[in-house]
């Protein structure tokens, strides 16, 4: 995690409108460094929705310890599903959704771009919820005003692009870090007071609340694989895959890790229901105006988060689109998308009021089941099958190679949706037949995993990757001549 806070600062002021969306990225713009990937995504966990992680252990009785290593385990495997889809977008220079046109069809890539698309708004009107709550207690500012001053910045981050995001993400991070970790430091240290009254770590074990802990926290790294590779795809296609895929496991293992169990330290010990609340508790225990610098630092750093969903949501939408229609879609369509991604993730903040804990809790299993066999589709046809040899600009043709519809990824996933469903565990919603009898234990995303693999490898056994062979030439004697193309011809190309 190398750099100073000073560079970051002059990219952001030197950004403008990125001018690209679904296209294919031409080598001459492969700007990106592998040593920024690290903490971009070690700032994407970097705030107090990743606190709220911690809270849900406690809030279901288990206690501390417990709770730190189900948090631990689930950052773990969650974040290597995350960091292997990191190295497909240097490797393939495309936003990560497109790339699963090669498994489910040009077309037929739109029943994971729903789900993901789901993950992108949820995220944002669950990011809302949390950040309002906190901020009402704190400042006393309403839901709406709070709703509509995270949209503007949000708004502005996803309009200006990848390299404003990345800009916006490194300055927050030299922000941060010195913050978070002079608050870490005192807790252990032992000089955080907590109120008297509270007995800490009163909490017990259940297999419920552990699997319940251990599932939110694998989601919530799962859960950036749709968009993982659409701010990697301006790496050089040289760029190491193990450097790619370290950088990103480290940043966002670490953060997570870190602040799920502070957060789970918070909630045992402080009593607080709200993360944000407790930060602010805590810090202004240990010295005048560290717990306002930990919540407006917290702020920033979600709102930064909620503009790259904001962006990938945009991606994934227009991919969705160029499958269905013949209008290419360029930076200004893009805009367009934005405004209504916003509007749309708005109007359910304001629509849903209270409850943020029960909705984060609800939405994050939701998103798992729901990516989960999509993740695993991917990963066994890029790591297993193909070994990362694509025809890229068949993925731009529903008559390429690829067909209009992949039958065999879309079954996959079908089954492995449907094999989840008897074991969804869905906090305050529904239990499925078989979690109900297994007392609530929640092991619907790993059946979903599991089951998607098997069926597309078994789907896929006749498959030989020499039959492509003359498709994968043709496409990279294009992509040569867009690479070789002059400089004021690459915002046109179509690929």
């Amino acid at each position: 995690m190398t750099g100073t806070p000073v560079r970051p600062v002059r990219a952001l002021a030197r950004a403008q409108i990125e001018a690209r969306s679904i296209d294919y990225v031409p080598l001459r713009e492969r700007h990106g460094r592998v040593r920024d990937q690290a903490p971009f995504w070690f700032l994407g966990n970097f705030h107090f929705l990743t606190i709220a992680i911690g809270f849900i252990g406690p809030a279901m009785h288990l206690s501390l310890g417990w709770t730190a290593l189900a948090a631990v385990a689930g950052v773990l495997l969650g974040t290597g599903f995350q960091a292997f889809h990191a190295s497909q977008g240097a490797e393939l220079g495309l936003s990560q959704m497109i790339q699963s046109r090669a498994q489910f069809g040009y077309r037929g890539v739109v029943v994971p771009l729903a789900a993901a698309l789901f993950t992108f708004i949820g995220f944002n009107v669950v990011d809302t919820l949390i950040a309002a709550a906190g901020i009402q207690q704190i400042w006393g500012v309403t839901l709406p005003v709070t709703t509509f001053a995270l949209a503007a910045v949000a708004t502005v981050l996803a309009v200006w692009g990848h390299d404003f995001v990345h800009a916006m993400f490194k300055a927050m991070f030299w922000i941060s870090l010195p913050i978070w970790t002079l608050l870490t430091a005192a807790i252990v240290a032992g000089y955080a007071p907590i109120q008297a009254t509270l007995v800490a770590d009163s909490g017990g074990f259940s297999w419920v609340a552990f699997a319940t802990q251990f599932a939110a926290a694998a989601s919530y790294n799962i859960t950036y694989a749709p968009y993982v590779s659409d701010y990697s795809r301006y790496l050089p296609p040289t760029t190491s895959r193990v450097a790619i895929i370290g950088n990103v496991f480290a940043g966002s293992a670490l953060s997570a890790a870190w602040l799920i169990v502070l957060g789970a330290w918070l909630a045992a010990r402080t009593g607080s229901g709200d993360a944000l609340v407790a930060i602010l508790q805590v810090g202004n225990r240990l010295g005048p105006g560290l717990g306002l610098a930990l919540c407006v630092t917290s702020v920033g750093a979600l709102v930064a988060a909620m503009g790259m969903n904001a962006y990938s949501a945009s991606l994934t939408f227009l991919t969705g689109w160029d499958s269905f229609t013949d209008r290419h879609p360029g930076p200004m369509l893009r805009l367009i998308v934005i405004a209504g991604i916003v509007t749309t993730w708005v109007a359910i903040a304001l629509a849903s009021g209270s409850g943020a804990i029960n909705a984060l809790g609800a939405t994050l299993v939701l998103m798992l089941y729901l990516l989960c066999p999509w993740t695993s589709v991917n990963l066994v046809d890029y790591f297993v099958l193909r070994k990362g040899r694509y025809a890229i600009v068949d993925l731009a043709r529903a008559d390429g190679i690829y067909g209009a519809w992949g039958m065999r990824g879309l079954v996959s996933y079908g089954a492995g949706l449907a094999a989840s469903v008897p074991f969804f565990v869905i906090p305050g919603v529904w239990t499925g037949p078989v979690a109900a009898w297994m007392g609530g234990v929640d092991l619907a995303w790993l059946v979903g995993l599991a089951v998607a693999a098997g069926s597309y490898l078994w789907a896929n056994r006749k498959f030989a990757r020499t039959d492509e062979d003359a498709a994968i030439a043709r496409s990279q004697a294009e992509l040569a001549l867009i690479d070789a193309a002059p400089l004021h011809q690459l915002a046109d190309t179509v690929v």
